[in-house]
């Protein structure tokens, strides 16, 4: 064998060249390096799944599990600025040494099978895990469910969060295709809770073939709340009243913080978690990129929105901040996106639209952004700018104090936003 990367960006760089494609779905080859590498995790798991909302619905349960004393494991993908974030240890983003031991693991144990990008750092993921005496891991489904390297490890408990139309060209061209795949996650005999209230039936009729006990937001749990605090119903008669809205913004929330509470009910004889943590853990938990909101002015909103559904909550969130003079968007999205769903849903809720490619080969060029935007939009102030830091930049200049600037598109577009932030401080 060949010497092996002795730090954290030689491991990146390495794996990036080693795949073209990005994305292989299936279980063969992941399955079989992860006996090979005797991996093991004994403890509970969560594995969460869905078209939008699972960061949200994994940021909840850390926070929850954290303030129940728990000892946690989280892995989600992609990541932000760095790639630390996607594997966390007791709230806290790991260290390079970790995870250049799991790479280095993996790649010893599997020997002539390929592996993606993706699938080897979800099996170092979770050769950090089994050296960090954890009580739970919680797994983010990378990309639909049945296929997803997470996939290999059999959860305790199963969230599917929603189920939109994203990932076409690997899942499926409607939702009953799709929610096929994300179904793929739930597992004979144990919890399967679904946060999505109108499910595809292709995903219960999935779940009553496996044998999983499928629980439906609406059907076995769910909500109602007025301006000050919600309360939560669950099966058995179970109410949980009083709560305190989550400390994540936008009016999708109660959905996810909801599956949440449903899905720590569904094993709390394994993990018990009382009330005082829950209300906790929802206060603290903190989710960048998602409807989050900046100080300062002109107010600044960062959202990963890439595809029509997670667009239209994005739509429906801005409209509840209150009245902004003028709204500047900075915009961008890779090529393989619904554009023109996701800028349809954005309505005339944006008056200036500062248009950027996000770094990388599959984003979409900014000339082409600019067309879709235009024909789409109706907007007469459509400008294609060089870069998104370019972009917002150009929106801060442009923005009187009282107006709001919204970056979203993908996480790669946030992220040069966020990168432009710190250059700032």
């Amino acid at each position: 064998m060949t010497q092996l990367p002795e730090t954290l960006d030689g491991w990146l760089a390495l794996l990036e060249a080693r795949h073209d494609q990005q994305i292989q779905l299936g279980l063969e080859r992941v399955e079989k390096v992860f006996r090979e590498s005797g991996l093991d995790l004994s403890c509970p798991v969560f594995t969460v799944g869905g078209t939008n909302g699972k960061g949200s619905v994994c940021a909840m349960l850390e926070a929850i599990l954290l303030a129940a004393g728990y000892r946690v494991g989280l892995y989600t993908s992609p990541h932000l600025l760095q790639y630390n974030e996607r594997v966390r240890v007791n709230g806290r983003e790991v260290d390079d040494a970790a995870l250049v031991e799991g790479f280095a693991r993996i790649e010893r144990a599997r020997a002539a099978t390929p592996l993606t990008y993706f699938e080897h750092g979800t099996l170092a993921a979770m050769s950090v895990f089994e050296g960090s005496e954890l009580d739970v891991v919680i797994l983010e489904v990378g990309l639909g469910g049945r296929l997803d390297a997470v996939n290999v490890i059999d959860p305790d408990c199963a969230i599917v969060t929603s189920v939109a139309m994203d990932h076409m060209e690997y899942l499926g061209t409607s939702r009953e295709a799709i929610g096929f795949e994300k179904a793929g996650i739930f597992r004979a005999g144990r919890p399967a809770i679904c946060g999505d209230p109108i499910p595809p039936e292709s995903l219960v009729n999935r779940a009553t073939e496996l044998g999983a006990e499928l629980q439906i937001s609406g059907r076995d749990f769910g909500f109602s709340g007025d301006r000050t605090q919600w309360a939560f119903w669950g099966r058995n008669g179970l109410k949980r009243g009083g709560l305190a809205y989550p400390a994540l913004r936008g009016a999708n929330q109660l959905l996810n913080a909801a599956a949440v509470i449903a899905a720590l009910d569904a094993i709390k004889e394994r993990l018990p978690v009382p009330m005082q943590a829950v209300r906790q853990g929802m206060m603290l938990v903190d989710l960048p990129g998602r409807f989050q909101i900046l100080p300062g002015r002109p107010t600044v909103v960062l959202d990963v929105a890439h595809n029509p559904q997670a667009a239209g909550v994005l739509a429906e969130n801005l409209s509840n901040m209150g009245f902004y003079p003028e709204t500047w968007a900075v915009f961008g999205m890779l090529a393989d996106k619904d554009v023109a769903g996701v800028v349809q849903r954005l309505g005339g809720r944006v008056d200036h639209w500062l248009v950027a490619s996000p770094p990388g080969p599959r984003a979409k060029p900014a000339g082409e952004l600019a067309e879709v935007v235009s024909s789409v939009s109706g907007c007469s102030d459509v400008r294609v700018c060089e870069s998104v830091r370019d972009a917002y930049e150009q929106a801060g200049k442009s923005a009187a104090e009282g107006d709001r600037i919204i970056a979203f598109g993908s996480f790669l577009t946030v992220a040069e936003v966020m990168k432009a932030l710190r250059k700032q401080r």
